[in-house]
């Protein structure tokens, strides 16, 4: 985007908004020129809801889910099947499989994925938690429902082995999303019936 801003604080705002992915400078202009079209109150409620989000979210202390409270509602349902559990790389995923409503057990958010190139090991993620979580009993099957990527694959992997000698079920999502795919961008119905249709997993890396 070329040109002289009129006023640095009008750059100042479009540098910011152009910080979010996928939001390119000419974005992020029309972006921050809506915002000031908008009334006072309007653009007060937009900045504070961000900056409410940043200051009270919590995450919540089972699942590391995103909640409102020290334990979220999906963890704190009774009508959930707390015995299975769904490992997703996000709280997007989470997002995705929910809205299939296909599955009725708990989940638990890793953070990510195993990514060596990009630095992230077992121990940035929330893998060390999971493992605690079917150590202290009560669930009888881990369901891997990990990105169909080189990383996904490598995090399935390595779950498997510290899992494989606790004597709880491991399965992953069956192959109706494609390899390579993102969970978060499959349609309800494949990721259902992914879900639906897991196999056990054996170890194997593909």
């Amino acid at each position: 985007m070329n040109g002289q801003f009129p006023s640095t604080l009008l750059e100042k705002a479009v540098n910011e908004f152009a910080k979010l992915p996928g939001v390119g400078k000419k974005t992020a202009m029309r972006l921050v020129l809506h915002l000031l079209r908008q009334d006072e109150e309007t653009v007060e409620a937009f900045g504070n809801s961000v900056i409410r989000l940043k200051h009270e979210v919590k995450y919540c202390r089972k699942c590391h889910n995103i909640s409102d409270t020290e334990v979220c509602h999906i963890c704190s349902n009774p009508q959930r099947d707390a015995s299975v559990v769904c490992v997703v790389e996000n709280i997007r995923d989470v997002m995705a499989v929910e809205a299939t409503q296909q599955y009725r057990g708990l989940y638990h958010v890793l953070g990510g994925v195993i990514s060596p190139m990009d630095g992230i090991g077992p121990g940035d993620l929330q893998i060390d938690s999971l493992i605690k979580r079917v150590q202290d009993g009560g669930i009888s099957e881990v369901i891997l429902a990990l990105s169909s990527t080189m990383e996904g694959d490598t995090t399935n992997f390595y779950i498997y082995r510290k899992l494989e000698h606790t004597g709880v079920r491991l399965s992953v999502i069956a192959r109706g999303i494609s390899v390579g795919d993102e969970l978060e961008y499959a349609d309800e119905v494949t990721l259902g019936r992914s879900i639906m249709n897991r196999t056990p997993f054996s170890g194997v890396m593909p």
